[in-house]
This record gives C-alpha cells, sequence and structure tokens, in this order.
C-alpha cells in the first residue's frame, strides 16, 4: 500500500468541521461519534489515494461521505492533502471557492 500524504485543513473548512460536529453532538454523541469517524475515514482514503476521487469544482476532488449529507472538498498538492471545505450537501456549489 503507498504511503498517504499528509493533509492539512483550510482554516475556514476546519470550522465547518467542527461546526457539523458541534451539531451532531448537541443531538446524540452516537451521531457525533459516527460523524467524526466518517470524517477520519474519508481522511485516510483522501491521504492515501488522492487521484481516486473524480474531479470537481477549480481544480479541487470530492469524497462523498456516505451516511452524512457532506463532502471533502480537496486539493491533491505534490506533497499535500488541503482540504477546502467540509461541505453540507444543501450549500451551493463552489461557495469555498476563494479558499483555493
Amino acid at each position: 500500500m503507498p504511503a498517504s500524504k499528509p493533509y492539512e485543513f483550510h482554516p475556514a473548512a476546519r470550522r465547518e468541521f467542527l461546526a457539523a460536529d458541534d451539531w451532531y453532538a448537541a443531538r446524540s454523541p452516537e451521531a457525533s461519534a459516527a460523524f467524526l469517524a466518517a470524517i477520519s475515514d474519508a481522511l485516510q482514503n483522501v491521504t492515501s489515494s488522492p487521484q481516486r476521487w473524480p474531479g470537481y469544482l477549480y481544480g479541487t476532488r470530492r469524497f462523498v461521505l456516505q451516511r452524512f449529507p457532506f463532502s471533502v472538498i480537496y486539493l491533491d498538492d505534490p506533497d499535500q492533502v488541503r482540504v477546502i471545505a467540509v461541505a453540507h450537501a444543501k450549500r451551493k456549489p463552489g461557495y469555498w471557492k476563494r479558499r483555493i
């Protein structure tokens, strides 16, 4: 198995991720734990094989979570994966483009 690339969250993407987890945690500790596990799995998949997921908007790629209405939007840089957004499915596509 190839080595995973390191990853880095854009500060706004980190805030989105934490806000989503706060929302789930306020409703159910189990939902929060499942959301955190889904994000962790997504990051593991993306960093181990960043080219596997399809191209998206503005040169990014997108990993769609199966259980939650979120996508991890990222750039596959030569030395790292940059997480640009943890985007809710109901948000306007590309709202995060200024982060690139």
